[in-house]
């Protein structure tokens, strides 16, 4: 894979209109001042079309591959907590020093600040950590699009009773999926959608298969048409500016 920060720019500079977002950023690879530092800057320089992906990271083989220290999980959840209070602070300029257990931020300056509060996407499927962290920071969640609807209903249900344990409205979460598009078959990806959209699904993002093959940007093209009817109103970010 690209490195996605220096791809997020390269396709702020080539678009006016896509929404950019890492899915997502291991909370490991980068120091949070930085990391809010980089997404507020490409949300300046794309003129609002920054989100902050992240979650707790996963890929310990590509981690030690290239040098980068890969915490246990418990520490990286605790340092996913951590960068999650920053990055709203930062985000909402304020300068105060930060101390926690994993991080210190004497002076979090992050001038300019970003043209709007860049949503924030944990990416993560886990009951107990990831979801009470979605339900008190996130403007949305990232789950695979898992193949039985019951599971993926399950773990709705649950990502709303967490956020009922944190006094947080479900609905002002934007729930989100990935998963791959698969054969380019119009009808069962309309019948997919349908099913995603019954499930209170608001985005569905995929992985495309041959991206050499006009016919799938094609094919696609005709899926959007097909299911934008599906959505329903959800909160502004869904509009303006997200990738």
């Amino acid at each position: 894979m690209l490195e996605v920060y220096s791809t997020l720019a390269w396709a702020a500079g080539q678009t006016t209109k896509l929404q950019l977002g890492a899915l997502v950023t291991g909370v490991h690879y980068r120091h949070p001042g930085l990391l809010i530092k980089t997404v507020s800057t490409l949300d300046v320089l794309s003129g609002g079309r920054a989100w902050l992906g992240i979650g707790a990271g996963w890929n310990e083989e590509e981690s030690r591959g290239l040098g980068v220290p890969f915490p246990t999980m418990k520490d990286r959840f605790a340092m996913l907590e951590e960068s999650l209070a920053i990055a709203h602070r930062m985000f909402a300029g304020d300068e105060t020093p930060y101390q926690g257990e994993h991080y210190r931020l004497d002076r979090p300056l992050n001038n300019p600040a970003p043209l709007h509060r860049p949503p924030i996407m944990i990416g993560g499927m886990g009951e107990r950590k990831t979801m009470r962290l979605i339900a008190r920071f996130a403007d949305a969640n990232n789950f695979f699009e898992l193949p039985e609807p019951s599971a993926l209903r399950h773990k709705l249900d649950v990502l709303r009773q967490r956020c009922d344990e944190e006094g947080r409205p479900y609905d002002e979460i934007v729930k989100t999926t990935t998963g791959n598009l698969g054969e380019l078959d119009l009808d069962a990806h309309r019948r997919r959608f349908e099913d995603l959209a019954e499930l209170g699904v608001d985005l569905a993002i995929l992985n495309l298969p041959d991206l050499a093959d006009p016919g799938v940007f094609d094919h696609l093209a005709k899926l959007v048409e097909e299911v934008a009817p599906l959505g329903r109103p959800t909160p502004a970010l869904l509009g303006t500016a997200v990738d």
